[in-house]
């Protein structure tokens, strides 16, 4: 089944819709759906509210989410607790011989642009239980039986750790037969894989949790005799099936696990109210001294959802955030930059992120950052350049710039400590190992084409 998924990789139009009857079916849904969203002050959410006795936001029964103050390496931020594990899950079919990924056109409180191509479900254990009092999630029994089915895709992976506290997600892919009957509802539609990534190449379109997911799509599993003819890029083949030759993991994980094992240092919760340079403004939390993100409130009335009107807090960016993965092309194979990447809310200590991953009020710290930065900034080697957009349930318009270079070797200064230099095959490998690569560098790896 994986070198179907490669063929479908390689499918840029489906065997269902064209690309352009998805971007026309997508602008559709976007004129006929009733959105509002607008920013309340705290004291109008009936429901959601700042307790100062325990220094945190939260509803009456602590349900969902709460919102703490954390300190971590002398830094003090809000952050998001949430300890239930969510499916980002996605059906597949074989179709007229094509594999189709059945996708969703979602809107979340916080997106930008309404609509995102999501997962065919996308739903926090709370949604699925019903503790909101809504519908249940379409096409959820697929995934509580996902056993009956081909498992491509099971995987407990971490969210945005700068944000959350040990966060995680079951990413999850199955195949259902191709003569299973189901009922596709007008809020989904089946693309290939090669059509998502077409629609990734428009910024806002294609959401994070469905870049997630097919990143961890095990392609370095596939027989390499028979996918080959669907790659253009015969470098990055070379990169999933050959590999150069060198078993990086021990390498890697004994960096990781000597940080893991001697670090004392962990992040401890605080009330928001001891955070000093952390203040409340006009209804909103924001720092003193100018951070990347602040605390708003919402009232939130969006139709077709589980829940169609609610109240509650997000996070709301302050500035755009650059993620950027450097490759290059070693004696024909394509190789990645990755950087071990600490963050106050890892789940199970630090992870390899990309090669660049600045937050909106960060500087470039080391040569390898300042490199990346500036052939982006003379657009040099520029592969792929795109706006996308985290996820909308908790993060009010964060958006985020998305980079791939692909530079010649010679001109890459030497690596840093914490800095390894790896093949697709790695990569694909240590994805399926939860919690090893943080959430920007698997929805770069998201954006690759054959």
């Amino acid at each position: 089944m994986i070198q179907k998924l490669v063929e479908s990789w390689a499918a840029t139009e489906g065997q269902v819709y064209s690309t352009a009857e998805l971007l026309e079916w997508i602008r559709g849904r976007n004129a006929e759906i009733q959105v509002n969203i607008r920013k309340i002050p705290p004291e109008e959410d009936g429901v959601w509210r700042y307790i100062e006795t325990e220094g945190i936001i939260a509803n009456p029964q602590r349900s969902f989410f709460t919102i703490s103050g954390f300190e971590y390496a002398g830094n003090q931020q809000p952050i998001l607790i949430q300890d239930e594990i969510g499916y980002l899950g996605i059906l597949c079919k074989e179709i007229n011989g094509v594999i189709h990924l059945l996708m969703q056109a979602k809107i979340e409180p916080g997106n930008v642009n309404k609509i995102q191509i999501s997962p065919t479900i996308q739903a926090t254990k709370s949604n699925f239980t019903q503790k909101h009092g809504g519908k249940r999630p379409a096409y959820l029994e697929y995934f509580l039986e996902a056993d009956k089915h081909e498992i491509i895709v099971d995987q407990m992976q971490s969210e945005q750790a700068s944000r959350f506290i040990g966060k995680r997600n079951r990413n999850i892919i199955i195949v259902v037969d191709a003569d299973v009957e189901l009922e596709v509802l007008s809020s989904h539609r089946w693309m290939t894989l090669g059509q998502i990534k077409q629609l990734m190449k428009h910024d806002n379109l294609v959401n994070m949790d469905t870049r997630t997911v097919i990143s961890c799509i095990p392609f370095h599993l596939a027989n390499p005799e028979i996918v080959v003819s669907f790659f253009q890029d015969q470098a990055l083949y070379r990169s999933i099936y050959w590999g150069d030759g060198i078993n990086h993991l021990p390498e890697i994980y004994s960096y990781i696990n000597n940080d893991r094992m001697f670090n004392d240092e962990k992040p401890h919760k605080i009330p928001l109210h001891s955070m000093q340079d952390w203040e409340w403004q006009n209804g909103e939390f924001v720092c003193k001294k100018g951070y990347h993100f602040k605390i708003v409130f919402c009232d939130i009335l969006i139709e077709g959802r589980e829940v169609k009107h609610w109240t509650q807090p997000l996070f709301e960016a302050v500035g755009m955030a650059t993620f950027g993965l450097l490759c290059c092309e070693i004696d024909g194979i394509l190789r990645f930059v990755v950087k071990y990447k600490k963050e106050i809310g890892n789940f199970d200590g630090p992870e390899l992120g990309p090669t660049l991953q600045l937050e909106a009020d960060e500087e470039p710290i080391d040569e390898i950052e300042s490199f990346f930065l500036s052939y982006y900034q003379k657009n040099r080697d520029v592969r792929y350049n795109v706006v996308l957009s985290e996820e909308g349930g908790r993060f009010y318009h964060e958006q985020n710039r998305n980079i791939i270079l692909r530079v010649p070797t010679g001109e890459l200064p030497p690596l840093p400590k914490g800095y390894f230099m790896v093949d697709y095959k790695t990569l694909s490998t240590l994805v399926q190992i939860n919690n090893t690569l943080n959430i920007q560098l698997r929805n770069l790896m998201a954006l690759l084409e054959v």
